[in-house]
């Protein structure tokens, strides 16, 4: 089940293909892709592309993020294939991904750090206003080095 896959994903600023850099910018619970796309107003830079993808019924997943991750499933994986696809596109476009900011707010800092760690790699910047990396603090970690 791909519950965000059909959502939309709203866009500001440079094209990807003349783009020298990108921030993709995830939402927090019950807000909107056109909301969280506002920041790129007050955080302008010229050559940024800026990507906000919209969440399936305005939430990534349905409880706390420091619940288990079992009980945010299958919603948390799709979220995380949904961002995750958005950085893919950002790549395939030639951005690389020292050039990819992360931002996000309140359960969209929790996704975006989630992706950072699963995807661990030098980004040009991750920020978590009101959040942290998804699960109780016993959550066990593949990449625990990265964390």
């Amino acid at each position: 089940m791909d519950l965000h896959d059909k959502q939309p994903v709203l866009r500001a600023g440079a094209a990807l293909p003349e783009a020298r850099a990108a921030m993709v910018l995830v939402h927090g619970r019950g807000a909107t892709a056109v909301s969280i796309l506002e920041l790129a107003k007050a955080v302008h830079r010229p050559g940024f592309a800026y990507l906000a993808p919209q969440a399936a019924e305005f939430t990534w997943y349905p409880n706390s993020f420091m619940a288990p991750i079992a009980s945010n499933e299958p919603w948390l994986s799709s979220a995380l294939r949904k961002v995750g696809a958005v950085v893919e596109e950002i790549e395939g476009a030639g951005v690389a991904a020292e050039r990819i900011i992360l931002l996000g707010f309140s359960q969209g800092a929790c996704l975006a750090s989630e992706v950072a760690v699963r995807n661990a790699r030098r980004y040009g910047g991750v920020v978590a206003f009101s959040g942290g990396v998804i699960g109780p603090d016993a959550t066990p970690r593949d990449d625990a080095e990265n964390v």
